[in-house]
């Protein structure tokens, strides 16, 4: 109790001595309030400007902090423009824990000294952040890699943290009006939700794996492959990556590596996570990811920490896909008319209001290099227009959100000249073609034919079920049903020439899908 009271007493001295009052003051409109506060804290002098402010005092605070920052900055459905701007700067620079802490901890998750694990083991580590460090080794086969270790006692501390984080949401709730917009409680449940997820390393593992199983054959990206038999909860062990930090912009060119390129590939490999697998990392900053120099893999993206993933359902990616077109089409009326259609907007919105407010944000996008853009300013522009028309942005697109404005700072960084849609919208015109597609149609059909299969034996017995059913009701005379035994019959005897009729539909069904089938593998192969 003692060390949450001390640990409240340090929020409260930070938030003092940055003047995170005078924000939320002014934020409440209450200049008498400000007045008062600025005369009980008559030693302050503040002249930072407030996002500044706000990103100083999490950084004070500490990784937990910095982390929720970092959560903020990508939710600017939420937050003023300049805050997001300034809380996107803060990076995870976490000093290292104690070594002698780390090999405690490989040894109780993994059940031996790392001198007995592995042929040799780096003391040092080579990187660290708020949730996890890394060391490198080689296995005793002689491979390398890289081990990954939670830090000590991280559950307790964001335990305690995100307990006071929503003790202040609640009292923000009270007493401010537009926090049921802003929904402070939802967005600590949000980050609390992310950090136990970043806690679990298997949890990691498992995304890691899946990722490099969507892109085995790829020639864009790489993964690391994970060793299962050294991996835990608080510890995970991956095949060691080199490459060259894709924001060493210098070091990439000396190395004859084409910008351009790379660019390009970088939007290829978002929107085949996005459109093809629904599934993506969702934490691509430039510290993440590596360019490869090696001469089989030269100018492949390399992908690091798999913390953070997005998922996307078919419906999902089927509403963005329309959506996407639409905005290179120029066609704005089927982006209104795709959000009312998807009820996330409101049934009774009017269409022409929707469409004229939506090609006022995104018209001055297009024609127009990357480097004349701000994609923030656009997207605060749309979640301003969503705000007004009553559309609340979809929690599963938040990660999405985030995940693109990484890809435009990236492509900023590699190809001033990029024109993120341009460069995207034939990708994705191939992908809706291949989805309306005949063989995106055999397809969907080769993976129902198990359901299918396991269907048609029942037919038989759910048609006896259902004649038994009519006989036991007897002479009944109420709810439609016969009044004698010989309408009964009538009646079977009709229920059964409709399932006949039915079955011989289906299997006239089963018979042409085998045949369509068996023709596309032939034409195509397996």
């Amino acid at each position: 109790m003692i060390l949450k009271f001390l640990r409240l007493l340090k929020i409260l001295t930070v938030a003092t001595k940055y003047g995170l009052d005078e924000i939320a003051v002014t934020s409440l409109h209450a200049p008498r309030t400000a007045r008062f506060m600025n005369t009980v804290f008559f030693w302050r002098r503040i002249t930072s400007p407030r996002a500044i402010r706000l990103r100083m005092a999490l950084e004070e605070l500490g990784p937990i902090f910095i982390k929720f920052g970092q959560v903020l900055s990508t939710r600017r459905d939420l937050m003023p423009q300049d805050i997001a701007d300034e809380l996107s700067l803060l990076q995870d620079r976490v000093p290292p824990f104690d070594s002698d802490l780390a090999i405690a901890q490989i040894t109780a998750s993994l059940g031996a000294h790392p001198n007995e694990l592995f042929a040799s083991f780096e003391r040092d580590p080579v990187a660290s952040a708020s949730i996890a460090q890394v060391h490198f080794a080689k296995l005793k086969n002689g491979l390398e890699v890289a081990v990954k270790v939670l830090r000590p006692g991280m559950k307790k501390t964001i335990d305690e943290d995100l307990a006071l984080m929503d003790l202040a949401a609640r009292l923000i709730e009270r007493v401010w009006a537009d926090s049921r917009r802003l929904k402070p409680r939802e967005v600590v449940a949000e980050f609390d939700k992310y950090l136990h997820d970043e806690l679990d390393l298997m949890r990691e593992a498992a995304n890691a794996s899946q990722l490099r199983r969507n892109f085995a054959n790829s020639k864009l990206l790489m993964v690391p492959e994970m060793y299962w038999d050294y991996c835990s909860s608080s510890v995970i062990v991956m095949e060691r990556m080199r490459g060259i930090p894709v924001s060493q912009i210098d070091r990439l060119e000396a190395e004859g590596v084409d910008l351009k390129k790379l660019s390009s590939d970088g939007v290829e490999i978002f929107f085949t996570q996005v459109f093809r697998d629904g599934f993506f990392h969702a934490d691509m900053h430039p510290g993440n990811i590596l360019v490869s120099v090696e001469k089989e893999t030269f100018g492949r993206y390399i992908a690091l920490d798999f913390g953070i993933v997005g998922t996307l359902t078919d419906f999902d990616k089927d509403y963005l896909s329309q959506n996407f077109l639409a905005f290179f089409r120029r066609d704005y009326k089927r982006v209104a008319e795709a959000h009312i259609e998807s009820g996330w907007a409101p049934s009774d919105t009017r269409v022409d209001e929707l469409e004229s407010a939506v090609r006022a944000c995104c018209e001055p996008i297009f024609d127009r290099p990357l480097k004349d853009i701000s994609f923030g300013q656009i997207l605060l522009r749309l979640f301003q227009t969503s705000r007004r028309f009553n559309v609340e942005v979809q929690p599963q697109l938040v990660l999405l959100q985030k995940t693109l404005l990484n890809i435009e700072g990236l492509g900023r960084q590699l190809d001033p000249e990029l024109d993120l849609w341009k460069t995207a919208k034939p990708y994705l015109e191939r992908w809706m073609g291949e989805q309306v597609g005949f063989g995106a149609m055999v397809e969907r059909l080769r993976a129902e034919a198990p359901r299918y299969a396991h269907i048609f034996p029942q037919l038989p017995r759910l048609l006896h079920q259902t004649l038994e059913r009519h006989a036991h009701s007897g002479t009944a005379t109420r709810g439609g049903l016969p009044a004698s035994n010989s309408d009964l019959m009538m009646a079977l005897l009709a229920e059964q020439r409709r399932t006949n009729r039915l079955l011989a539909f289906l299997g006239a069904m089963v018979v042409l899908t085998g045949s369509l089938v068996a023709g596309y593998v032939v034409l195509h192969g397996a």
